[in-house]
């Protein structure tokens, strides 16, 4: 009867999950690894940010997976902010071969066509000082994600009519940006969430290097510090996702070359290998028990055959002494990828042990009960590294006031 019991409880656990993908067809493999990241919040008092597509990308074939022109929500800036710029890059995992390709061009991660014509703006890009005290008034952009590599492909595949060109869309909303008042920027800041937040650390150098040396350029990625871990059943099922798209999107030729100059290029999508040679001034936002990862990297269904991880995958306090001993090795990993990278002064970081996906959003940024250490919370601590007010380097047990998410 607890086994039927579990069963329904997933079943409406990944329905949720599912909701707005399953009318494009998606398989439950391909489900599990999208993510609901950034989408819109519709209610009272939210902003909502109207679609602008890229209309000089086309003749860059800069375009989103079904050959649609990409698209980014943009609002302005004011008063103080006026001059300052927020580019936030969408999250939403990636494709890996032809057919989970073709299933995503069918949806808003492929299609611009299929993207709603509206953007809830909270969080990190809300308007409102009081729930997002740092950068209300900057000039804040969403791009939209429609590539499924992280915004670094640049490849074709003629017979499945799909095209892979995340590094032009990447380029191209750039230069789109800058005609648009971006190159007079005195501050900017570039983040990402999950899958954007890896994006974020791949183009970090490149975006500082569009500004004049006068602007103040830093970045920060929000659950994008994916690992390449072993999981539970010896396997890596990440690296062997990251090697069919590094692979079919053609990336290698987009990845830093301090990287694969000695590792091989699937290796060099994990930001473990690339922090350390970042030059521009990077914030790291993640949960140590990252629950998308631990749902999909180190206890995916197909690792577990037998559902024995059924419970512990939807919340912690499931989960048996020698599983949290897993668990734990994997926030050990983590912390340890991230020593080098925390010597450097001009970096940041915050990791807390919430299991959660995604930091930057309504629930989690700047409120009374947001994840804080002592009384600071994410925004206050984010803020305080990128103004230079303090010294960010956090490392927490401890998580308050976030109820484990399962939505990625």
């Amino acid at each position: 009867m607890k086994l039927w019991w579990v069963g329904i409880v997933i079943s409406l656990v990944f329905s949720k999950w599912a909701n707005g993908f399953v009318e494009h067809s998606f398989n439950e493999t391909e489900l599990s690894f999208l993510e609901a990241y950034g989408e819109s919040k519709v209610g009272a008092n939210y902003l909502m940010v109207g679609l602008t597509l890229i209309p000089g990308a086309g003749a860059k074939r800069a375009v989103c997976l079904d050959g649609t022109l990409p698209a980014y929500h943009l609002h302005p800036g004011h008063g103080s902010g006026a001059n300052s710029w927020l580019i936030h890059l969408e999250g939403g995992a990636w494709c890996n071969d032809t057919r989970s390709c073709s299933n995503r061009k069918n949806s808003a991660y492929g299609s611009s066509s299929l993207m709603e014509k509206e953007r809830a703006f909270t969080g990190i890009l809300s308007n409102e000082a009081e729930d997002n005290p740092e950068f209300f008034n900057w000039n804040r952009v969403m791009l939209r994600y429609c590539d499924g590599a992280s915004f670094s492909g640049d490849s074709e595949n003629k017979e499945a009519n799909l095209q892979f060109r995340g590094q032009r869309i990447w380029l191209s909303a750039m230069e789109d940006l800058m005609s648009k008042g971006m190159l007079y920027a005195n501050q900017a800041l570039l983040t990402g969430g999950s899958a954007g937040g890896l994006a974020s650390i791949l183009h970090c150098d490149e975006f500082w290097g569009l500004f004049p040396t006068t602007t103040k350029v830093k970045c920060m990625s929000d659950a994008g510090f994916f690992l390449d871990a072993v999981d539970i059943s010896g396997g890596r099922t990440l690296r062997n996702l990251y090697t069919g798209v590094v692979g079919l999107q053609g990336v290698q030729e987009n990845l830093p070359h301090y990287c694969t100059s000695h590792l091989d290029p699937t290796s060099c999508f994990f930001p473990e290998n690339l922090i350390a040679n970042i030059t521009t001034p990077l914030f790291i936002l993640n949960a140590a028990y990252d629950s998308w990862q631990i749902q999909n990297s180190l206890a995916p269904l197909s690792a577990d055959p037998h559902g024995d991880w059924n419970g512990c995958r939807l919340n912690l306090a499931s989960c048996s002494p020698s599983q949290m001993q897993f668990l734990q090795g994997f926030r050990n990993q983590m912390l340890d990828a991230l020593k080098q990278f925390s010597m450097s002064d001009q970096n940041g970081m915050f990791i807390n042990s919430c299991y959660v996906h995604g930091q930057t959003g309504q629930g989690a940024w700047f409120a009374p009960d947001s994840p804080a250490v002592g009384n600071k919370t994410i925004a206050e601590a984010v803020g305080d590294w990128y103004f230079d007010r303090a010294e960010v380097k956090v490392v927490d047990e401890t998580c308050r006031h976030l109820v484990p998410s399962v939505t990625a």
